[in-house]
């Protein structure tokens, strides 16, 4: 496969990476840790070194079945996590947001220990604590990077300000945010002029809509009370049927490529910026060959200029999280010495 370096860090990455949440967290269809352990191997046979997880994922099965998977490959991948909430490691209760420099400390030794590695290859602030100045945490992720025990730091869903005030402590290497065809905020907020300006890498997330622009939901379809988007507005009945129209012109493009809606959904993605790395996930060993296989597709200027416009035709039905999750998204920290 193709390779793509994050931003100006030198990290060099497979072009598609492998979001691997949905095996043991979110959705309904979870997976054993033995089918998860032979997916995330089938990846690597086929080319992906990209791969993430977080300790909150489970929380904490999916960094052990990651850290299984990989372990043979160490030194042909590159493993991405994520520390920001505060888990009770007993009872596995997740309290809220956290990145209290202990608190970064007591997760990244645990995910070193789950993932049976050494080194965290990259490592992400999930979400900004509005009660800790971001110098502090980009602060103590540069003292782990100086012990070792870290190699790149990364955030997801910071505020631009933010963002800026970590990189001028410790250079910020990628930013994780939603991106896709139905979620084009990193457009206008500022977030992708950033990543172009200070050289930071962008990985984003749910790239195929959660598994909507693949073409496979409907107005019909529901899910379960233990699959997270039943509580996401964007996939109730109404907005699905409204949002067909995102599918449908992903169709139109992946029928004159002899393609398939999610390979134009994230060859879009890659065609926005050179340093662009999507990381769809999957439990389905055919789609995860379906997504490989977005690398090798070529949009035209052409191409993209008709998906600008027919695009901009549509606008998007409901918000893309709960208001809940949404107040956890875009979030400015607090100034140096104010922190609680």
């Amino acid at each position: 496969m193709q390779t793509r370096e994050l931003g100006r860090s030198g990290l060099q990455i497979s072009a598609i990476g492998f979001g691997c949440m949905g095996i043991s967290f979110g959705y309904a269809t979870n997976l054993s840790k033995e089918e998860g352990v032979k997916l995330i191997r089938d990846a690597v046979e086929r080319g992906v070194t990209f791969f993430d997880t977080a300790e909150v994922y489970g929380p904490f099965v999916n960094e052990e079945v990651v850290g299984e998977a990989l372990r043979p490959f160490r030194d042909r991948v590159i493993i991405a996590t994520k520390f920001g909430f505060d888990i009770d490691f007993g009872t596995r209760e997740n309290r809220g947001v956290s990145s209290r420099p202990e608190r970064i400390r007591q997760a990244v030794e645990g995910s070193l220990k789950r993932l049976g590695i050494e080194t965290i290859d990259l490592l992400y602030q999930h979400r900004v604590d509005p009660n800790v100045p971001i110098e502090d945490v980009a602060g103590t992720v540069k003292d782990l990077i100086a012990e070792g025990k870290v190699k790149h730091f990364g955030m997801s869903e910071p505020g631009v300000q933010t963002l800026r005030r970590a990189h001028s402590v410790l250079p910020v290497t990628a930013l994780q945010n939603e991106y896709s065809l139905w979620w084009r905020a990193p457009e206008t907020n500022g977030v992708l002029e950033a990543c172009d300006e200070l050289g930071i890498g962008f990985v984003p997330y749910s790239p195929l809509g959660k598994g909507f622009l693949t073409g496979a939901m409907s107005g019909n379809t529901r899910f379960g009370d233990n699959d997270f988007r039943s509580s996401v507005p964007r996939f109730s009945p109404e907005a699905l049927e409204k949002n067909q129209a995102f599918v449908d012109l992903l169709k139109r493009v992946a029928d004159d490529k002899g393609a398939t809606p999610a390979q134009i959904a994230l060859a879009w993605l890659l065609a926005q910026r050179p340093y662009i790395v999507p990381i769809p996930g999957t439990t389905k060993l055919h789609r995860l060959e379906e997504n490989i296989g977005a690398a090798a597709i070529e949009l035209t200027d052409a191409d993209l200029r008709d998906i600008q416009a027919a695009a901009a035709e549509i606008s998007a039905e409901g918000d893309r999280y709960s208001l809940a999750q949404m107040v956890m998204v875009g979030r400015e920290a607090p100034a140096a010495g104010t922190g609680a």
